[in-house]
C-alpha cells in the first residue's frame, strides 16, 4: 500500500424516480448520490440505501426540485443549511424505498440490464459520509459487487458491466471515452453533466487514496475474471466432520474454526501474473471445452507434442496446444498462474 493525498472530483448527482410504491408517491423527486469517481457512473446499476436509516424528501426552492437524501447530510448540498432555501416535505425509511426504480444517468447498459436501476439494501452505507445513498457500479468495488449479487442483479452467469481494460482505459463499450484512462475521463464526464438537471454539486475534494508502489499512480478497484475452487458445496460435510471430532482447546472448534468454515467463500486460486506455477487448464476460445491436465505424460498424449517437457513455466508450456475433441477450435492454456502460497 502507498497511501497519498490526492485531489478528485466531488459531485452530487440526481437520479429521477420512475417507479415507487403503489400510490406513486415521490415520483416527482430524485435520489441523490455523492461520488468522487465520476468514471464509474456509466456502469451504474443500482443505488444502495441503509434499510434502517430515515431519509428526507426536501424541496429545494432555489432549484425548484425535490430531492431525497439523509436529513443529517443536507449540509452536503448547502454551505450554510440554516440560510438555505429548502423545506423538508416528508421522511422515508430506507426499507420502504427498496425496489424503487430510477432513470439512469447514462444508457450504455440499459438494454442489457433492464431489470436493474433500482434501490437495493446495504448495511455498509454510512450516515456520516456522502448523502446516505450510494451509487453502485458492481465491477468497481467489493461492497458494490456484494450488494448487487445479494440483490440478484448480477451473478457468475450474469457479470456486471466492466468497460475498463487492464490499462485502466475505457473500452469501446463507452464510445465517447474509449481509449481514455478513467481518471482522465473524469473531467469529460463531469463536463457532459454540466448544464443538465442531473449535476447538483460540482466541486473538488482532497483525500487519501491508494497509489501503486511501483508506478506511483492511483489505484482503481476493478473486478477481473478468476478461477475458483467451489467451497460452498462442501461446507456441510466439513462442519459435520468438525462437530464429530475432539479439539484441544475446545473453544477453537466452535468459536474459531467452525465459524470460519461456516462463512467460507469460494477460493480464488488464480493470479494474473507471468511468473508462477501455470494452472494446468487448457480451453478453447469460448470455454465450451475445458481440460485439466494431470501430468506431463497426459499433456504430451493429448497434444501430440513430441519434444521434451521439462520446464513447466509459461514460456514453455503455453506454446503447447491441444486439438479440441469437439472440433471447435484449439485448446490453449489459460493465462493465469496459481496463487503463490
Amino acid at each position: 500500500q502507498n497511501p497519498k493525498d490526492a485531489q478528485d472530483p466531488s459531485i452530487i448527482v440526481a437520479f429521477p424516480l420512475t417507479k415507487t410504491d403503489d400510490k406513486g408517491s415521490h415520483l416527482d423527486a430524485s435520489l441523490l448520490i455523492w461520488t468522487t469517481t465520476p468514471w464509474t457512473l456509466p456502469s451504474n446499476l443500482a443505488i444502495v440505501v441503509h434499510p434502517d436509516f430515515e431519509y428526507a424528501e426536501i424541496f429545494d426552492q432555489t432549484r425548484g426540485r425535490k430531492y431525497i437524501l439523509l436529513e443529517s447530510r443536507i449540509s452536503m448540498l448547502y454551505k450554510d443549511p440554516k440560510k438555505a432555501n429548502y423545506q423538508i416535505l416528508s421522511k422515508i425509511r430506507g426499507r420502504d424505498m427498496l425496489g424503487w426504480r430510477y432513470k439512469p444517468i447514462f444508457n450504455y447498459f440499459v438494454e442489457q440490464f433492464p431489470d436493474c436501476f433500482c434501490v437495493i439494501p446495504g448495511d455498509f452505507v454510512q450516515s456520516d459520509d456522502g448523502v446516505g445513498l450510494v451509487h453502485t457500479s458492481p465491477a468497481f468495488g467489493p461492497e458494490d459487487f456484494a450488494a448487487a449479487t445479494e440483490a440478484g442483479l448480477i451473478s457468475s452467469n450474469r457479470l456486471p458491466p466492466n468497460p475498463v481494460d487492464e490499462k485502466g482505459c475505457f473500452t469501446s463499450e463507452i464510445p465517447e471515452y474509449a481509449g481514455q484512462h478513467v481518471k482522465v475521463a473524469d473531467k469529460a464526464i463531469v463536463k457532459s453533466l454540466r448544464g443538465t438537471d442531473r449535476l447538483i454539486i460540482d466541486t473538488q475534494v482532497s483525500h487519501t487514496v491508494k497509489f501503486c508502489w511501483r508506478s506511483d499512480t492511483p489505484l482503481i478497484f476493478k473486478a477481473v475474471s478468476a478461477w475458483f475452487v467451489k467451497v460452498g458445496e462442501t461446507i456441510p460435510e466439513m462442519l459435520q466432520h468438525i462437530h464429530g471430532s475432539n479439539w484441544v482447546p475446545a473453544f477453537v472448534k466452535e468459536k474459531r474454526f467452525a465459524n470460519w468454515i461456516a462463512n467460507a467463500k469460494d477460493w480464488n486460486i488464480s493470479r494474473n501474473r507471468y511468473w508462477g506455477t501455470p494452472i494446468p487448464i487448457w480451453t478453447n476460445e469460448d470455454y465450451s471445452e475445458i481440460v485439466c491436465v494431470g501430468s506431463i505424460a497426459e499433456l504430451k498424449e493429448l497434444s501430440g507434442f513430441e519434444g521434451d517437457v521439462t520446464d513447466l513455466h509459461r514460456h514453455e508450456v503455453d506454446k503447447i496446444t491441444i486439438p479440441a475433441k469437439s472440433g471447435n477450435g484449439v485448446l490453449r492454456r489459460i493465462e493465469e498462474v496459481f496463487d503463490c502460497w
